[in-house]
């Protein structure tokens, strides 16, 4: 390996153009003995490597997204800010039909955000992974859910994979951006692609791992100015990620590997499934002493260290919290670890829904009526405040268990139009005095900020508030309102 290799890693890292194809066809000299063969390999791949960090740095990648939801979108959106061209991969057609209308159907994009970028040809949409070779960056943000049984479905993340490689050239860099388990990265996404591709991983191809901590609703913090965990196993994917998310992200926090950055996603969410989970057994303990968790928490949370506030509801809902720390758990089975924590969350977590509908029987016991012939309102169904995304809701799961004890259950959402309940949709009625004076019972599962907890008091006679929402509320006389 001598100056030609150097005088064309040189001349194409300072070129404007960066011709991609000329990395693509580059062919070793006939050489001798394995070492020379080695530092072949890292010569090509330090022309890759700088080649892409050209491209990035001049802002003239192209950027390729796999899945166009709640993360990929705003992540689109975001590069082309940067000044990106975006090829967006949507496996459903008539979202990424809407996508090149610019219209947005996730609510942290706006269409009036979205439509000059596809207007201009900075983002566009397509429904295959066709166009992989023209793509410089691909970063996957895609589900990943669980299965029946709690174990990782990485079936979203393979069938990328696998689709991709296929394709895959020299010099590209994959990013993984879906939150999975520690080891991922290197032990299911780098094999298929390497098989798929007939390519190496960090010689002819580069592989980071960034987890998305993207927060639906959240008016502070966007996929922008969030800080970024970016961990590669080897250097050079390391700079390339760091060169890429450095441009769009106002923050990135680099780690020594791929694991670490996983690791530290699942931590994150384990975090909070593990202190909502204390929150809401001390409401179980409440309720059986006459205590007011809500006052208690009030008080707890007025001392400035050493504590941080977390509030109970009817259960934990959402893409992460309820699914992330089973990822886990899953993995900690193969170092023969038994992550106890996490399966007490889980089971106390899960027991919530079936509290809340004990607590409605209750209530409605004290006003002479059976859950069986009650009419039961629920005010939100979305899964967090302020979104429209009710799966994995734990509203649904309360819902799913008044009905199977017979109870006529409607629910009213400022944000959800229908939802799909025991395979059935449900449409939303008003937020009117009419709808809530229909009820005998108003259940608050989900509280959103534009509903008025005054005027529901006004109309509802008897309220179950899962969520806190009128704690600090003078309750008219009519009303009785009680607090999980």
């Amino acid at each position: 390996v001598g100056p030609p290799f150097a005088v064309c890693e040189n001349a194409l890292a300072n070129s404007g153009h960066y011709p991609w194809r000329a990395v693509a066809v580059v062919e070793p000299p006939r050489l001798v003995g394995a070492g020379v063969r080695v530092r072949h390999q890292r010569a090509v791949s330090r022309i890759g490597q700088r080649v892409l960090s050209g491209v990035v740095g001049a802002r003239t990648a192209i950027v390729g997204v796999a899945g166009l939801g709640y993360v990929g979108l705003p992540f689109s959106t975001a590069a082309a800010k940067a000044g990106f061209s975006v090829i967006g991969v949507e496996p459903n057609a008539e979202k990424a039909a809407l996508v090149n209308e610019g219209t947005s159907y996730i609510g942290d994009v706006t269409t009036e955000e979205l439509a000059p970028f596809v207007e201009s040809g900075q983002i566009v949409a397509d429904d295959n992974f066709d166009r992989v070779a023209e793509m410089d960056v691909i970063v996957i943000c895609v589900p990943t859910p669980l299965t029946t049984n709690l174990t990782p479905d990485l079936s979203y993340v393979t069938a990328v994979a696998e689709a991709c490689g296929e394709k895959l050239r020299k010099g590209q860099m994959i990013a993984l951006e879906s939150t999975t388990f520690p080891g991922t990265t290197e032990e299911v996404l780098a094999p298929i692609l390497e098989k798929a591709s007939g390519l190496t991983c960090g010689e002819d191809f580069f592989l980071v791992y960034s987890p998305e901590r993207v927060d639906p609703g959240n008016q502070t913090y966007d996929t922008m100015n969030t800080n970024k965990v970016m961990g590669a196993s080897d250097d050079d994917s390391r700079r390339l990620g760091l060169a890429l998310y450095s441009a769009i992200m106002d923050t990135v926090v680099t780690v020594s590997s791929c694991a670490v950055a996983e690791m530290s996603k699942v931590f994150e969410n384990t975090f909070r499934a593990v202190n909502i989970a204390l929150v809401n057994e001390l409401t179980l303990l409440c309720d059986r002493m006459g205590v007011s968790i809500w006052e208690v928490l009030d008080a707890a949370n007025t001392k400035p260290y050493g504590i941080m506030p977390f509030y109970p509801g009817p259960g934990v809902g959402g893409h992460c919290i309820p699914l992330d720390p089973h990822y886990l758990e899953w993995k900690a089975k193969q170092f023969d670890f038994v992550t106890k924590f996490i399966s007490l969350a889980g089971d106390v977590n899960r027991s919530m829904p079936s509290f809340v509908r004990s607590k409605c029987v209750r209530l409605l016991s004290n006003k002479g009526l059976a859950l069986s012939k009650a009419k039961v309102l629920l005010v939100g169904v979305a899964y967090k405040s302020n979104v429209d995304d009710w799966r994995e809701s734990p509203a649904i799961d309360v819902w799913n268990l008044l009905e199977e004890r017979g109870a006529n259950v409607r629910f009213t959402d400022p944000h959800v139009k229908s939802a799909i309940v025991n395979d059935r949709e449900r449409k939303s009625v008003g937020y009117t005095a009419k709808d809530l004076e229909w009820a005998d019972l108003v259940v608050v599962t989900t509280w959103h900020g534009d509903l008025d907890p005054t005027f529901m008091m006004e109309h509802a006679d008897l309220i179950l508030d899962t969520r806190g929402a009128t704690r600090h509320c003078d309750v008219p006389v009519g009303c009785a309102r009680v607090l999980l």
